[in-house]
């Protein structure tokens, strides 16, 4: 891994931050309403056409778009997300209020989807049976093609309504993390499935599973030892793509269960045209998402070595 390669990825995750920012920027401004009347309007008391243009001035929306953006722009740079239209809370305290619930959600759903990708991949090109293959590797499509707010609601039917079980909406203890869990690490986990198994029926055919069988290597061993590692690239470069998305299927999650957390905060501020908020999340999101894809091009080399030497060259 060299010192070039890394400063192309770091210039790649500063290029993807500028154009998140930008581009919520832009989508935000473009849409239709004014959030200053839509904030005075949940007051008690009228407000005056004088007292909305001292708020439009308060948040600097009374200058030019272009100005607005730069300004906004190099606040960011300094750590600084505005301030809520809504709350008058600060972007940053009205996330880091939110951000916990949703990583208890986002770790375990993101465990439940290695769990289960791994588990379906290695079953699917390890066992004999001929119809539990073709059913295990028909799983995933099927799994990947189901929207997030129906597996949501079946399993609340299930487990909560029908069964018991489990809890249908709440943040009160474990047991409430289980079904959200599942609902967000479902689609997660079949798209890890799908190309780790893909992945280790081709790894299997390599010369050197071949050479290792000969050698008298167990089917378990030739399994976890020599193809599991090098079909884990393709398979890590899913799940960091899909581990970056996170905050998108949180939104759902949340909203199916009644959790408080990012994904609902977004919700509610997108409600009100609360701009600072929404472009915190925005900001937040792709600060994870580029994060993440970043570890995942460091672990690389460690899979497999190859990866380094293709690193070090020019292209």
């Amino acid at each position: 891994m060299t010192v070039p390669y890394l400063l192309r990825r770091l210039g790649f995750a500063v290029a993807v931050m500028w154009a998140a920012y930008t581009v919520s920027f832009v989508v935000l401004y473009l849409l239709p309403g004014d959030p200053v009347a839509t904030m005075a309007g949940g007051s008690d008391q009228p407000v005056t056409p004088a007292e909305l243009d001292a708020l439009r001035a308060q948040y600097g929306l009374d200058q030019p778009v272009i100005v607005q953006y730069g300004h906004k722009l190099w606040a960011a740079l300094q750590g600084d997300l505005g301030t809520s239209f809504a709350t008058g809370q600060p972007v940053r305290s009205a996330i880091g209020e939110a951000l916990p619930s949703t990583v208890q959600v986002a770790l375990c759903g993101l465990a439940f989807a290695i769990l289960f990708g791994t588990a379906v991949a290695l079953v699917a090109t390890y066992t004999r049976v001929r119809w539990l293959s073709q059913a295990l590797m028909a799983l995933p499509s099927l799994a990947v093609s189901l929207p997030v707010f129906w597996v949501g609601l079946m399993l609340v039917q299930l487990f909560s309504f029908r069964l018991g079980w489990l809890p249908s909406v709440g943040a009160r203890g474990p047991e409430s993390l289980v079904l959200p869990a599942i609902t967000l690490g479902l689609p997660m986990g079949a798209l890890v499935a799908q190309v780790l198994a893909k992945s280790m029926v081709q790894a299997l055919d390599e010369p050197y599973v071949t050479t290792a069988r000969a050698k008298g290597v167990g089917p378990a061993a030739v399994h976890l030892r020599h193809a599991l590692g090098n079909a884990a690239i393709p398979a890590l470069t899913v799940l960091g793509y899909v581990a970056g998305n996170l905050l998108a299927g949180t939104v759902v999650v949340e909203t199916v269960f009644t959790r408080p957390g990012l994904g609902r905060l977004t919700v509610s501020s997108v409600g009100v045209q609360d701009i600072p908020v929404v472009q915190g999340v925005v900001l937040f999101a792709a600060l994870v998402f580029v994060l993440v894809n970043l570890l995942v091009d460091l672990v690389y080399p460690l899979l497999d070595p190859r990866v380094a030497v293709s690193t070090g060259g020019g292209s």
